[in-house]
């Protein structure tokens, strides 16, 4: 197959993968808001797609760690980058239409190790960079929920002598910058993700020198993530923003503030983080302050328990489709 026709391949499953990362992802930056009414749900979906595009241009440190950081682009088959795509797509579509968050991140970091091990065998994986991603799946949960509960402890004492209904109105304008912001740190690690594996494309095909993400490459990343967040995953929005625990609105502005501060911070240091994890915990952390039993345990259950099948989920789907894509390529 020619350069052209492979990178032409790679860029549409790269956006498809986006746009089901906008889809999933959108519950982020938008479930919060939506279910304390903040804002209604077209307007939240808008404000999203706006800050997911503009999050995608503040750093490149994570498409470098998904392009160049698990295997290098350079020595593996270009049919591994089309089947770990796939395998991402297919586990992504499979819980999205199913209602259930998951890390998009960990479902392409699974596809590309399948798809490459079967390929190549284990000594292609760079384990630097494996390490780099499941030290951030673990810690980034953790400091979501820490963040959040501190936090919320902080918003109880501030406003202890306001009256819950005035409280609410402050809290309810604040979400909108609250939510700006998600949207904003989601858009900066999670955009990246089709921009690491694009730009890995063209490195290794010879039209790029360098690993340099162009302009293009962010801008088409962005538009299509924005584009699956304007569409909407509804059950997931439901799922974290209305079932796992019922908010006010000082809960989901402490939700979304603790998430993305976490989330800048994990994408400023190069690791691709579960964005879902992260504000999962953090809806979690404020629900514990008010007593541990009003979050709804058994729907977390379920959802830590998809995160654990993510990355080998993605594997054993990105491998089947590698058996079948590797004659065409």
């Amino acid at each position: 197959m020619s350069p052209l026709v492979y990178i032409l391949v790679i860029v549409f499953l790269a956006w498809l993968y986006d746009f089901y990362n906008g889809m999933n992802d959108a519950a982020n930056a938008i479930a919060t808001t939506i279910s304390t009414r903040a804002l209604t749900p077209g307007q939240a979906i808008m404000l999203a797609w706006f800050f997911n595009i503009l999050g995608a241009f503040l750093t490149t440190r994570v498409a470098a760690t998904v392009g160049k950081g698990i295997v290098d682009p350079v020595t593996v088959e270009q049919s591994v980058w089309v089947a770990a795509l796939i395998g991402a797509i297919l586990w992504s579509a499979f819980c999205t239409h199913r209602g259930i968050p998951i890390s998009i991140t960990h479902s392409l970091i699974g596809g590309i190790i399948g798809a490459a091990v079967l390929s190549s065998g284990l000594a292609v994986l760079k384990w630097a960079g494996i390490r780099k991603v499941l030290i951030a799946l673990v810690l980034s949960p953790l400091v979501g929920f820490i963040l959040a509960y501190v936090l919320m402890l902080a918003v109880l004492w501030t406003f202890r002598w306001i009256h819950p209904s005035k409280a609410n109105r402050v809290f309810r304008l604040g979400q909108i910058a609250s939510a700006s912001f998600m949207a904003l740190a989601h858009g900066s690690n999670d955009t990246q993700n089709a921009m690491g594996m694009i730009t890995a494309a063209l490195l290794a095909s010879g039209y790029l020198s360098q690993f340099t993400v162009p302009f293009w490459v962010t801008f088409g990343s962005a538009f299509f993530m924005g584009l699956g967040t304007a569409v909407g995953g509804w059950k997931v929005i439901r799922t974290l923003g209305m079932r796992m625990v019922k908010i006010d609105p000082s809960q989901g502005f402490t939700a979304e503030t603790s998430g993305a501060a976490a989330i800048i911070g994990a994408t400023l240091l190069g690791a691709p983080i579960s964005t879902t994890h992260v504000i999962s915990t953090a809806v979690m952390g404020v629900g514990a302050t008010r007593r541990l039993s009003a979050v709804r345990w058994g729907i977390a259950r379920d959802i830590v328990i998809t995160w654990i099948l993510t990355i080998p989920g993605a594997a054993i789907f990105a491998g089947a489709a590698w058996f079948v894509v590797r004659g065409l390529f």
